[in-house]
């Protein structure tokens, strides 16, 4: 029931808000950071904030300050993030106002939220899958609640950001499995400079009901009344029912889009005047005179925020900058693994292919970990993956723990960072390298991003899966290699196993590392078919054997006469590459060294240095395209750190540089290195 409290508390809230935004376009001067304010928006935002558990997440979005201000955050915080200072709660100076991310058990809890239009979606909707999942299989314990009352996640965007396709994914998951989210949508008609007639067929509340299973509302977003009422029950239906809603709220924009982009810049004095009909604070004001409440009380309640938001302004002008010191921190979050232990070569043990490697270290990964689950395209108990790297994971754990999605490489992607804040551990798998692109928006906005603009309060932990890699005629979008594209991300490790035991021992300390690591896992490796792979093949580590990242290791030495004499040659690689070195070396007996990298983020520079300056001479190889490569960039690192060492320049080889792998075997063999191209290469550098 609303009473008067609830009423004048709300019109607290609006006209802080409202004073907020008054103060910032005022001094924009000191107010230098781009920013949005919630002007318009105020009545739907604090209807759902004050309906708003502890023991919920919720994820505002740019224009959302009225909704954190009715979480429980003061304006001082918020203005401390406005500034970029040193206290900022939220990034610590890193990121824009109204992009929060907080564990504060007081309030509800916010995951990292990125600028990217509707990005939030998929994250949030991750976060109810995994409380359904910790509901429903007894580790209700780890669930925070609050008088027995069981969280849900709140989604809050744009009507704009509807037409993204990765609101489709977030929305059919939730659908499908019957997930408690609400998706609050606020609809003001505009998308920056484009108007709704011109962007879209339709608005939320219509788009809505392709999805069979979400229940959809609507109300007047600037009526507080209707809007608490409407977000009354969205809340209580995803917290009772347990299943997902949409809320589609038409507001109108009363601010700038943004600091930067001024409402002068595009919109006209009719539509502003059309938009200030619809202003829910004068609404909100007639409704307390209504119930009894005087001008003077109004304007009373007005004068208290005035004077709160000024001192708060004057305190946060005066906070400290971030030390800049501090720059470079919580890139991410400490690795407890350190040291290579256990037993690697186990006596009795059996060799096995680098696929069942993986499978007998996940194996043994869910049987100590029940926070661990596994979810990607076709690894469910029907096939286990298309490469048999699931197999059987499903029959043994059940298909709550290993089961499959749909073709939704950014759903799977990026709904681990909602797992990882609720305390689970995914395990997820893109189907083929060559399809990861359109997760790229997920890895690079949402995971890669989180734990340094969180200032550390949400890393993401989450092993993701890649097949990569070229043979047999797999064809132009089934032989991709990625490996710069996902160096070029910052905030995340990539591994590059080229054996079994060094796949089960990189793949424990991949799981246990508290950040983000993709395993790139060649296909051609898997079983050993490709000639000359056979020692991708060896003996089975023991169940603790753990290889941690970032330890190169050299897989063949030169024999030390040639390299006293300065008669060898050290090739860098990984992967493949390990093989046709290998290979070619054989062709050079005792005069090549061949480093295998392992990992190749982070990377063991200290090794690559000494076998750089060791031998001389270096081919850095690779599997890939050359032309602004991984391996190009690395010769140049090489170069810069051990130029009065080398005798020749550093040399890179690698496949040609076209856009796919062909599919005819001929032409795939002819863009790819070989033993003996990379044998004349060799011969070549010893030359010198």
């Amino acid at each position: 029931m609303l009473t008067t409290n609830i009423l004048t508390s709300a019109y607290k809230l609006m006209v802080t808000a409202k004073a907020m935004c008054d103060t910032y376009d005022a001094n924009r001067q000191v107010c230098k950071y781009v920013h949005s304010t919630s002007r318009g928006h105020e009545a739907i935002q604090v209807a759902t904030g004050m309906q708003l558990l502890n023991c919920d997440w919720v994820s505002p979005y740019y224009r959302d300050d009225c909704m954190m201000l009715s979480i429980g955050f003061s304006p001082y915080e918020m203005m401390l993030q406005l500034l970029a200072k040193r206290d900022d709660p939220f990034s610590g100076g890193r990121s824009y106002y109204c992009h929060p991310s907080s564990r504060d058990k007081n309030r509800p809890s916010i995951v990292h939220q990125s600028s990217a239009t509707g990005m939030q979606a998929i994250p949030t909707t991750g976060l109810a899958q995994g409380l359904q999942f910790l509901e429903q299989h007894q580790n209700t314990h780890l669930i925070k609640s609050v008088d027995n009352q069981l969280p849900i996640v709140l989604c809050s965007m744009g009507d704009g950001a509807m037409t993204e396709g990765e609101i489709s994914e977030a929305l059919q998951f939730a659908a499908l499995k019957q997930l408690p989210v609400v998706y609050l949508v606020q609809d003001n008609q505009w998308g920056i400079s484009a108007q709704a007639d011109e962007t879209r067929t339709m608005n939320a509340y219509e788009y809505a009901a392709g999805f069979k299973g979400l229940k959809r509302m609507q109300c007047d977003g600037s009526d507080f009344i209707r809007s608490y009422e409407t977000m009354n029950q969205a809340i209580n239906y995803a917290r009772h029912e347990r299943k997902p809603v949409l809320v589609h709220a038409k507001v109108p924009l009363l601010g700038h889009h943004t600091s930067g982009v001024r409402k002068e810049f595009y919109r006209s004095r009719e539509d502003l005047l059309k938009h200030g009909l619809y202003d829910p604070i004068p609404k909100m004001r007639m409704l307390l005179n209504g119930m009894g409440l005087t001008e003077g009380e109004v304007n009373q309640l007005e004068t208290v925020a005035n004077e709160k938001v000024a001192l708060d302004f004057t305190k946060a002008q005066a906070a400290a900058e971030p030390d800049i010191r501090t720059v470079e921190d919580h890139v991410f979050a400490p690795s407890i693994i350190k040291e290579e232990r256990g037993i690697r070569n186990p006596q009795k043990g059996e060799k096995i292919m680098m696929v069942d490697a993986a499978v007998h270290a996940i194996e043994e990964i869910m049987e100590e970990h029940p926070e661990a689950i596994v979810y990607g395209q076709d690894v469910g108990n029907r096939l286990g993956g298309v490469f048999r790297e699931a197999a059987n994971l499903a029959q043994k754990f059940g298909n709550h723990r290993v089961f499959n999605t749909a073709i939704q490489e950014a759903y799977i992607v990026g709904s681990t960072v909602g797992m990882s804040a609720l305390g689970l551990k995914p395990i997820v798998e893109v189907q083929f390298a060559d399809y990861i692109y359109p997760g790229l928006n997920q890895l690079v906005s949402e995971v890669a991003k989180s734990c340094y603009l969180s200032n550390g309060k949400f890393p993401v932990q989450v092993l993701l899966r890649v097949p990569v890699g070229a043979y047999g005629g797999g064809g132009p979008y089934h032989s991709g290699s990625i490996e710069s594209t996902l160096l070029s991300i910052k905030g995340i490790k990539v591994v590059y196993p080229s054996n079994a035991a060094d796949m089960k021992g990189l793949m424990k300390a991949a799981f246990h590392d508290p950040n983000p690591v993709v395993m790139l896992e060649h296909k051609g490796l898997y079983w050993s078919k490709v000639p000359g792979t056979d020692d991708a093949r060896s003996i089975e580590p023991a169940k603790d054997y753990i290889l941690p990242l970032g330890k190169a290791n050299i897989v063949l030495q030169a024999d030390p006469a040639n390299v006293k004499l300065g008669e060898s040659v050290c090739v860098i690689t990984y992967g493949m590459g390990v093989y046709w070195a290998k290979a070619a070396a054989e062709m050079h007996p005792g005069r090549v060294e061949v480093l295998d990298l392992r990992t190749l983020y982070p990377l063991d520079e200290e090794m690559i240095y000494d076998c750089s300056r060791k031998h001389g001479k270096v081919l850095v190889l690779t599997e890939e395209q050359l032309n602004n490569s991984f391996a190009e960039a690395l010769s140049l690192r090489i170069s810069n750190n051990c130029y009065h060492f080398l005798d020749a320049k550093v040399e890179v080889m690698g496949a040609k540089n076209l856009p796919a792998v062909p599919i005819n075997v001929a032409l795939e063999a002819a863009m790819l290195p070989t033993a003996l191209k990379v044998a004349d290469r060799i011969g070549k550098l010893l030359a010198y």
